[in-house]
């Protein structure tokens, strides 16, 4: 399987985007080598300040998500939340539409938010879980409108659907051969414990909660830290109208989560003690129900598989690793929450 690579910007395209807008003279642009490998990104110092300029990703270019995503984020920083400020292009008639487009192509740019990233301290743990109550604090008195996406992990059909399509889309490769019947047993085992913690979750009503409009990708790489502090949430594409047990829980499997240089080497326990922390610290902003708590396991397994199978059935792989070898990592983690359900419902409820 090639490496892909990083999509960048040329010199003659930078040219022409920043002429839209109103920075001054421009002082150095560095390439900023993070998140997608189809958005490129750079770094701006010029006379206005320091910028991040952004090339969106074709596949998340469609004008009425990004419309919602940005009404969202102008409704958070209207009430202090930390993200950062877009910047509209000269003559922008919509404030509310701060995008750039040209040749079908979109561009965004936002003011530069110095911090670092997630470096697993307990103090940034709770601060990443007290955020999150924030924000759905906030995002309830957000106006929905017909361009607010709906769906998530929970009990979908798009995550059995990847399930049933790994085969062939992992199988050429020189890591399945001979070990077919190992792959297809990773895919039962998940596919069971998807089915499980779904009907789990739904015993509990969790179906029934009211439906606000949730961050739906709250992990460590979507977070800048500055002090042990939150210093700004910077991703709002998976945003979408769901419940907001479903962003706390995969808060608590992100911000437990132990991994490493290699997959293979990962341990297959949480961090309770960093679960216990994120959680506690968000429910002193919003608590939640007992029947919500204790679907918090179950949940975090659907999250698991379903962030892991999603991108493997789409390309083979989940970021730089094969798909095989990453699945038998997800397999080892969820046969490890599926054994501690209980355990770990007691170390979030002390």
């Amino acid at each position: 399987m090639k490496d892909r690579q990083r999509d960048t910007f040329d010199a003659d395209e930078l040219a022409i985007v920043l002429s839209h807008y109103s920075l001054g003279a421009i002082e150095s642009i560095t390439e900023f080598a993070r998140g997608s490998r189809r958005s490129p990104k750079v770094g701006i110092v010029c006379a206005k300040g320091k910028f991040l300029l952004k090339r969106r990703d074709p596949e998340r270019a469609n004008l009425n998500r990004i419309g919602f995503a940005h009404r969202l984020q102008a409704h958070l920083a209207g009430n202090g939340f930390p993200l950062p400020r877009l910047v509209l292009p000269a003559h922008c008639d919509d404030p509310t539409q701060p995008v750039l487009v040209l040749r079908d192509r979109v561009y965004e740019l936002f003011e530069y938010v110095s911090g670092h990233s997630y470096r697993g301290t307990h103090d940034e743990t709770r601060d990443a879980g007290r955020i999150l109550g924030v924000f759905h604090r906030s995002t309830r008195g957000f106006d929905r409108d017909p361009d607010c996406p709906t769906g998530d992990y929970h009990d979908a059909n798009a995550v059995r659907t990847g399930l049933n399509t790994i085969p062939s889309s992992i199988s050429p490769h020189e890591s399945v051969v001979g070990h077919q019947a190992e792959l297809l047993g990773t895919i039962n085992t998940l596919y069971e414990a998807y089915d499980q913690a779904a009907d789990a979750v739904r015993n509990f009503g969790i179906d029934g909660d009211p439906d606000q409009v949730i961050h739906s990708d709250w992990h460590p790489g979507n977070m800048l830290f500055k002090n042990d502090r939150v210093a700004a949430i910077i991703d709002y594409d998976s945003a979408r109208l769901s419940k907001r047990i479903i962003d706390v829980a995969n808060g608590t499997l992100q911000f437990s989560m132990l991994t490493g240089d290699q997959p293979e080497n990962w341990p297959d326990h949480l961090d309770d003690s960093r679960a216990n922390l994120f959680l506690s610290a968000y429910e002193k902003v919003e608590p939640l129900t007992e029947p919500q708590r204790r679907a918090i396991p179950h949940l975090m397994i659907e999250a698991l598989i379903a962030e892991s199978v999603v991108p493997i059935a789409m390309t083979g792989s989940f970021g730089r690793w094969h798909g095989f070898r990453f699945m038998q990592v997800v397999r080892r983690k969820v046969d490890w929450l599926r054994r501690n359900t209980d355990q770990l419902i007691e170390v979030l409820q002390s």
